[in-house]
């Protein structure tokens, strides 16, 4: 890989191609009229311009992106994260143009993007879930039934959200038909799918996610966890490394059903499995992104290991260079977020 382009902009993309370059590696840079002087865009080797101001007229043209890396023989592509990193049609497309998607195979992006998708592909490796049902529900009568069943509080959740988008806590009877159809109503309009599953509301959880690596090879590690407990509105506000909640016990047992959400999608490149604790710390699977996550440093500063020339070199070809046992993690980080 000789050149690669950043399909993303700011802090995340200037991220990126500190560690390309450290590789030796030239980069690219994407930019909308009103970032021509970005830091990213003067930092990179070479930059392209790729539309005007809103995302959906530059930064969100797939094929528009593919194009420019092609008239500069780009060799791959890293999409950061937001914007098309979780786009399975985008990974897809690179593919199929000759160069290379840094990030995981266009099939577990798809899998891994949809909650029903990604419980049944790992229902087979009995991995703790959340108790709920696992299938799109349109009828009132068959939610309210449903919800009887599992015990209230439930939650009403986009089968394609996130983002806490198309998310509605209920705790009781009479409140799920208004709730269900604001669910749906906001789940159609964040991501073009109404589709809603239910399961149990799990109060006062804790957020735990693992970092996990893995190569075309068959080889899956985990780089141990981050907790993100401390959100508003479903978004992150604080993340830690490691988690103060979890024993060795605890910590190994979490970390193999992580890297076990891996395997049953065949995933490639640096991913995150996200788990809610309760407070009698049991774990439940959430989901998966399938990305470089915002919080990525914070496991970083922990293992020394550079996650963002981890993936590039899964991207080449080859083997992770460590098995579980020599993977270590050493003091303590945090990273407050600041957003708007």
């Amino acid at each position: 890989m000789k050149k690669v382009l950043i399909a993303n902009r700011g802090e995340i993309a200037l991220r990126i191609m500190k560690s390309v370059r450290e590789m030796g590696i030239k980069t690219v840079a994407v930019y909308s009229t009103v970032d021509r002087n970005a830091p990213h865009v003067t930092f990179a080797d070479e930059a392209v311009h790729i539309g005007e101001n809103p995302s959906n007229q530059s930064y969100l043209i797939g094929e528009r992106i593919i194009e420019k890396a092609l008239e500069l023989n780009v060799d791959g592509i890293h999409p950061g994260y937001g914007f098309l990193s979780e786009n399975d049609e985008f990974s897809k497309a690179v593919e199929k143009n000759g160069m290379i998607f840094i990030g995981p195979g266009h099939e577990a992006i798809r899998m891994m993007g949809d909650k029903l998708a990604a419980k049944e592909a790992v229902k087979k490796y009995d991995i703790p879930m959340v108790p709920g049902i696992d299938e799109a529900v349109t009828n009132v009568e068959e939610a309210k039934r449903i919800a009887r069943e599992i015990g209230f509080p439930i939650l009403i959740k986009a089968a394609a959200g996130g983002g806490g988008k198309g998310m509605r806590i209920v705790n009781s009877d009479h409140e799920v038909e208004e709730q269900m159809e604001r669910a749906i109503s906001e789940a159609l309009s964040a991501f073009g799918d109404g589709s809603v599953f239910i399961e149990k509301y799990i109060t006062s959880p804790r957020h735990i996610e693992f970092q996990i690596l893995a190569d075309n090879h068959g080889n899956i590690v985990h780089l141990f966890e981050r907790e993100c407990s401390i959100q508003r509105r479903h978004q992150k506000v604080i993340e830690e490394a490691p988690s103060c909640i979890l024993d060795a016990e605890l910590r190994k047992k979490m970390g193999e059903s992580a890297t076990l959400v891996a395997k049953s999608c065949n995933y490639r490149g640096a991913g995150t499995v996200e788990f809610l604790l309760d407070d009698q710390k049991n774990y439940y699977f959430l989901e998966m992104n399938t990305r470089l996550q915002v919080e990525h440093p914070v496991t970083e500063f922990i293992t020394g290991l550079d996650l963002v020339k981890e993936q590039i070199k899964i991207a080449r070809g080859e083997k992770l260079s460590w098995n579980q046992d020599e993977i270590e993690f050493k003091g303590h980080s945090l990273e407050l977020r600041v957003y708007a």
